[in-house]
């Protein structure tokens, strides 16, 4: 084989050689782009819908300490009611938002965190049905039912916090 041809077929070898190295890099960068875009987006999904449950749960808070008087004031419970479930509607908002940005362990830790806040919020219902009618009998053990849900909402609102930081903590 003569030099001159031993030279292009050199050239064209490393040529090939340095393009598919340059793909490698590239398709390895823009996969490493879209990851922490992707990590971005659920970031901001999961906090917007902690931030919107964080309102809500003071709303419902305030709900509660309303109801806790000794002779509630009603229109001002129905006022803190009607702000509760404008605060809810926003939550199951970011919730769609927080299940399109997946993946299922944490949909299904938002899925928990709406069955605690529907049970919770059952109770709260009674008791405003009942400082409406001004049935007291029950009100000691809703009383103590309403708190027992609380801590319940506050556990499946930190098992939340865990799965969402440890996925987007994840490359993926």
């Amino acid at each position: 084989m003569d030099a001159g041809l031993a030279a292009v077929l050199g050239a064209t070898v490393g040529s090939l050689a340095t393009l598919g190295a340059a793909v490698v890099s590239g398709r390895s960068q823009a996969r490493a782009q879209y990851d922490q875009w992707r990590r971005q987006h659920r970031r901001d999904a999961y906090a917007a819908y902690l931030a919107a449950l964080h309102d809500r749960d003071i709303a419902m808070d305030a709900v509660l300490d309303g109801l806790r008087a000794r002779h509630p004031d009603l229109p001002d419970v129905d006022e803190k009611v009607r702000h509760f479930v404008t605060l809810a509607r926003e939550v199951h908002r970011a919730a769609e938002v927080v299940a399109l940005e997946g993946p299922d362990a944490v949909t299904a830790a938002a899925d928990r965190i709406a069955r605690a806040s529907r049970d919770l919020s059952h109770v709260m219902r009674q008791m405003v049905e009942e400082a409406r009618t001004g049935d007291t009998a029950r009100r000691s053990d809703r009383g103590e039912l309403a708190a027992a849900r609380e801590r319940d909402l506050y556990e499946t609102v930190k098992e939340f916090r865990r799965v969402a930081g440890a996925v987007i903590g994840s490359a993926r």
